[in-house]
Parts: structure tokens; sequence; C-alpha cells
């Protein structure tokens, strides 16, 4: 899925230059749980939007299915972030005078997909995180946890391969905490999804197959408690004793997913597919109220458990400085 070679990013800052990220390699496998903790300012969320194609990297090689995003051209990007990537923010980042299932809708235009599939398709996705009964709220109707759901149904609706969650859980209270992280669990087995989840919160890390830690815009893991096959394998049939294979759902269906203990034996996720409101040029004309939305932006050595304690941000200095005289 992801191959990153001595990937820099350095940005500069007065007569400085901020290195961000330096010579981070990385090798995300098909169907993989990656959470990535660390420091404020670290290096975590740059490493993300590098992921997403949401910038490009000073240096290195960044390979998304044998492509090199550094090399394409930005038209190329976004279609591939447009396609085949997911977001979810700590934010939400809702467009507050649409409903949540224009929100959602919204994830589709850029696929020229027509009004009425749109609808159709938006609305499953809203069933599927348990908010059928919210399509015509605004967010500021909608609590956290239920506006953190319509973005997920906006990350998953358009079916990418891959998600990005940035703290998605860092505006929400323990209870649902535990409610979103179920969620995205669920939909990370049923579909096969790979995932690459940004936290501090080392409760939410651990549920991940492997956890990685940027210190200093360098990337280090803690050992896994899982070999590559049972890896493989938990992406693919969920809980050990499962004894079947479910392949990514097809359609969307709704879903119960209120409870905090929902694990990988739910039945059948639906295949929504939501994504992030990227740029396109391409608007549908069938949809007037959908015209003007705008995309919201992102804007070591192996390490033991006590190493993973809950990241306070209590270093002051984002990461390594170099200043010129």
């Amino acid at each position: 899925m992801y191959k990153l070679s001595a990937v820099t990013k350095n940005y500069r800052k007065g007569r400085g230059m901020v290195a961000a990220l330096r010579g981070v390699d990385l090798v995300i496998e098909d169907g993989e749980w990656l959470a990535v903790q660390g420091p404020t300012g670290h290096g975590k969320s740059t490493l993300l939007q590098i992921l997403g194609g949401l910038d490009r990297p000073s240096s290195g090689i960044v390979e998304f299915d044998g492509r090199d995003l550094a090399q394409l051209r930005e038209a190329e990007v976004t279609k591939v972030r447009a396609q085949e990537i997911g977001f979810v923010f700590q934010t939400f980042n809702l467009i507050p005078t649409l409903s949540a299932l224009e929100n959602v809708e919204a994830a589709l235009v850029p696929l020229r997909v027509g009004a009425a599939a749109r609808q159709q398709r938006a609305t499953m996705a809203l069933e599927a995180v348990g908010l059928g009964d919210r399509l015509q709220h605004v967010p500021g109707e909608l609590s956290g946890g239920q506006q953190q759901r319509v973005a997920i149904a906006r990350a998953l609706v358009k079916e990418p391969k891959v998600l990005l969650a940035d703290e998605p859980t860092g505006n929400l209270d323990e209870d649902t905490r535990d409610e979103i992280i179920a969620l995205l669990e669920t939909m990370w087995r049923e579909r096969g999804l790979t995932m690459v989840l940004v936290t501090h919160d080392s409760s939410i890390a651990r549920r991940a197959q492997r956890i990685g830690v940027m210190k200093n815009g360098r990337l280090g893991f803690r050992p896994s408690r899982q070999g590559p096959a049972s890896r493989a394998q938990a992406a693919r049939t969920g809980p050990a004793g499962a004894g079947t294979t479910p392949s990514p759902a097809v359609g969307l269906t709704p879903a119960d997913v209120s409870s905090p203990d929902v694990q990988a034996d739910p039945a059948r996720v639906p295949d929504p597919r939501p994504s992030d409101l990227r740029p396109s040029d391409l608007p549908d004309p069938e949809d007037s109220r959908l015209e003007d939305v705008q995309d919201p932006d992102l804007s070591a050595p192996d390490l033991e458990d006590s190493d993973l304690s809950d990241f306070e941000d209590d270093d002051p200095e984002p990461a390594d400085t170099i200043t010129f005289d």
C-alpha cells in the first residue's frame, strides 16, 4: 500500500528552517492499522498530510500503490485523494450550513455521482453509522459524537482504500470516544481498509496492530504484539475463532454501532465510503445546493509500553530548528 523512503519535510520559519520530518522510512501493508503517537509539533500530522497527498515532501519517495505521490502532477494527486483516501479530523470539518445528508453527499460531488444516487448513498452511509434519524439536522443540532459519525460517513461513502484519522476522538468525552473507536474498528475490519490513526491516547493506540512514535521528525516503533501473518488475517477475518472471511461489503445497510463494546463480529457493515472534501473542478450541476461547497483542510529505537503513556505535549519545542546567520 505505502512505502516511504528517506522522506523529509522542511518548513521555513523566519530566518530558520523547521525540520518536521527527518528521513522517515515506513511500509504500511494493505489492510493494516497503524497508530502514531508523539508530542505535539514533532511531525505526526505532517506525516499524515503527506500520506494523504495534502502536502508534498521536501525530499524522498512516497509510494502509494506503486505511484510516487511526490512526483505526480497536482491534478493526479487530487484524483487519487478524492477516489482512494478518506479523512477524519479532530474538529469534524463539517459545513455548518449543510445538513448531515448534504455534508455526506458533498463528498460524492467530485466523482460526478448523480443527485439521486448521491442522496441514496449518503442516506445509507448515515444509517450505517447510526444516524438514519438525523439526516436533515445541521451540525449545530448534533452532539460531538454525532458530528464525528457524520464525518466518518463522509469519509467512507466513496469507498476509499485508506482511512486517515487525525485525533478523531480528541474533542470527545470518554464514553463517546469509546463508541467512535469501536465504530472505526468495525469499519476497518469489515471493509478491509488500511487505517492510519494519529492519537495522544495510548488506550486507543494499543488497539492498533502497530504503534509508531514520532519524536523530532523521526519515526520509531514499539514491538508489535502480532506477527505479520496474524495482522493480515485480523484485517480480513475479524477476531480469532470467527471462522469466516468477510470481504468488504458491497451495499449499505444500517448497523448497530451505538455500543462502545462493538467489536469485529457485527452483522456485515455495508460499504459506504465517504471521504474527504477535497478540491474538484467537477461539481454536479444537478444539485445547486452543493455547487459552492468548499473543501475542509487538514490542516528511533524500539519503545516499551512504559514509553507510551498519554502524551501531554509537555515539550514546547516543536522539532529541531535550524537557524541561519
